[in-house]
């Protein structure tokens, strides 16, 4: 964090990817779940995804699939901006990083396969795992310990779907980690990975939390290092009134006041502003700085 610079901004969203592999649907990650509040920023605001233009689900019935047609799930990681919709599709086989089954997020959901990363070394990533013909499942940890990347191979292409390794391009550019992670160590291998993979591979970037994602997706944009995109300005922030709850940005988890956080002695009624200043988040165990006003 003291290299961080908030008077530095960037656009931001929550992006999820399909892949229709003419004989499977294949989701990489199912956004927020339904009813998460919008967040309202303000000027001390760190990471805001931007204003609500779909629910997940109505952005995938949009595209003309049904539930009963996705046949896997491909998982980053837990976080709840990753994993909020798993559990409408009841059919789909939910492949998960071995070491992401104790979250809280996967609690309940039956139809989870673990994944063991037993096909070796995917060029210079050791541990991978082939899901289908040109689908690879990367072990990629760092920004949680069960961190992974999809990669997705494509008439010449490499697609790189990866969850949070970057929240925004830019830092893939610049080579900097993306503030928050569980392991600084495993985050710069991981990092450095990417880049030395993008550096030798004709690869399209596919962020989560950057409208460069689809934009790169749309363009099939291919990464050169060299050559760093130009950052377009963000647009108007308006700030609206607030309800009194706050949303985790990393993990989704919403702090509603009339709950509390009994789990940590937190009392129904008590309002965020009165939350001790060591508090963290029940989930991903942030502080409250990386909460934002809903």
């Amino acid at each position: 964090m003291d290299k961080f610079d908030k008077s530095i901004k960037y656009r931001s969203g929550l992006t999820n990817y399909l892949l229709d592999t003419g004989d499977e649907v294949i989701l990489v990650d199912t956004g927020l779940p339904f009813g998460t509040p919008e967040e309202i920023p303000d000027e001390n605001t760190p990471i805001y995804t931007g204003k609500d233009i779909s629910s997940y689900m109505d952005a995938f019935k949009a595209l003309g699939y049904k539930p009963e047609d996705v046949t896997k799930i491909l998982l980053t990681h837990r976080h709840v901006d990753h994993s909020g919709e798993l559990k409408s599709f009841p059919n789909a086989k939910i492949y998960v990083n071995e070491e992401e089954l104790d979250s809280e997020e996967l609690k309940g959901i039956e139809n989870i396969v673990p994944v063991k990363f037993t096909d070796g070394a995917y060029y210079n990533f050791p541990e991978s795992q082939k899901i289908a013909d040109g689908v690879y499942y990367i072990k990629a940890k760092g920004h949680i310990k069960g961190n992974s990347i999809v990669i997705v191979e494509n008439d010449g292409l490499l697609y790189m779907i990866h969850g949070d390794i970057t929240y925004t391009d830019e830092a893939l550019y610049e080579n900097k980690l993306s503030i928050v992670f569980d392991d600084k160590e495993a985050a710069r291998v991981t990092l450095d990975r990417v880049r030395e993979f993008i550096s030798n591979h004709p690869t399209v970037y596919l962020s989560t939390h950057t409208p460069l994602g689809h934009e790169n997706l749309e363009n099939k944009k291919v990464v050169d290092l060299n050559n760093p995109p130009e950052t377009i300005p963000v647009g108007e922030v308006v700030f609206k009134t607030a309800t009194g709850k706050y949303v985790c940005s990393i993990c989704g988890y919403v702090y509603a006041p009339e709950v509390g956080d009994p789990s940590n002695g937190i009392p129904a009624g008590t309002r965020f502003e009165d939350l001790p200043e060591d508090w963290h988040c029940p989930r991903c165990k942030q502080g409250k700085d990386k909460f934002n006003r809903a």
